[in-house]
């Protein structure tokens, strides 16, 4: 289909090669070889009379009209996928839908690890990719790359929406034997023990609950830092440490490990989780009834979970 003298199926390549930025990686995605892939580029460049990318070193990088291109092309694509491609005559036994999800590993064992077990009956043809929380989601979402991320409050995008899908606070938990540690814990007692920490990403940013901390102002002795939070409780095990931890995870755990679960000897925030999705994919009832499920399963398996827009 041509459109202006401009074939529209170009416009997967465009958004394919600007994604990429790679000949090789772009023609893997598009499923052709590498020299049709060039062809391709070739009658782009021609359409839009620029280079579109240009070859720096090992990379090609977009000009300043394939930078402005790369957003709307994104867009019309989504909004043919979410109009057109994807059709209203929706079943979710038969939807071979694969979603694509970024979530901590707290989230993904508290909140997808029971969704998971529910597609398995209701929708078993649908699947999942669970990626790592991202400092780019904002982009990600945008350009369609991923269907929901899911995170704290502090980080919410204005570009996107959202839906709060549960709440927590937050315990201590020690080994369930540490000698120093009771059945209470003082602030005192809190401070002088050693700590295990969360950190992310490249920059080791503090995960919502460490920051939370750090704002209360107390100097603690951290002695591990993971970036995981499903590690945390296995590096308290034998040890005279304390780690603060989400309740629902906390209690999780408290289940199969020798850990003791705390009140807090202080006060900090709720943790409120959000999904976060494009908006051009609020008619497409695939995603619509991923997001219902998505609030179901919260409300069913955690505590102070909403399903309350925000």
């Amino acid at each position: 289909m041509r459109f202006h003298h401009l074939d529209l199926n170009l416009l997967v390549v465009l958004d394919t090669l600007l994604t990429e930025q790679n000949i090789t990686r772009a023609a893997e995605r598009l499923n052709v070889s590498q020299s049709a892939a060039s062809g391709l580029l070739a009658r782009l460049r021609e359409y839009f009379d620029d280079a579109l990318l240009v070859q720096v070193g090992r990379r090609m990088l977009p000009t300043p009209l394939a930078q402005n291109l790369a957003e709307p092309v994104r867009r019309v694509l989504l909004d043919i996928q979410s109009s057109i491609v994807n059709k209203p005559d929706f079943d979710p036994l038969t939807c071979k839908r694969h979603f694509k999800i970024i979530a901590t590993d707290f989230v993904a064992t508290v909140l997808l690890g029971p969704l998971t077990r529910e597609l398995q009956l209701r929708a078993p043809h649908i699947t999942l990719d669970i990626q790592p929380a991202a400092d780019n989601y904002e982009q990600l979402l945008t350009q369609g790359e991923v269907d929901f991320a899911i995170m704290p409050d502090q980080y919410l995008s204005e570009l996107h929406a959202r839906e709060l899908l549960f709440e927590d606070d937050y315990q201590c938990v020690v080994w369930r034997d540490n000698p120093l540690v009771g059945d209470s814990l003082t602030l005192e007692q809190y401070l002088q023990l050693g700590h295990v920490a969360t950190n992310f990403g490249s920059n080791r940013e503090p995960s919502f609950g460490e920051k939370m901390l750090r704002r209360y102002g107390k100097a603690r002795r951290v002695e591990l830092t993971s970036s995981s939070f499903n590690t945390v409780p296995h590096l308290l095990v034998g040890t005279h440490r304390v780690a603060v931890m989400q309740r629902s995870l906390a209690t999780l755990y408290a289940g199969f490990l020798p850990l003791k679960v705390l009140a807090l000897p202080f006060e900090l925030p709720l943790l409120r989780e959000f999904a976060l999705w494009n908006k051009v994919l609020d008619s497409d009832p695939a995603h619509s009834w991923m997001r219902a499920r998505l609030g179901e399963v919260a409300g069913r398996v955690l505590p102070g979970a909403g399903h309350a827009s925000a």
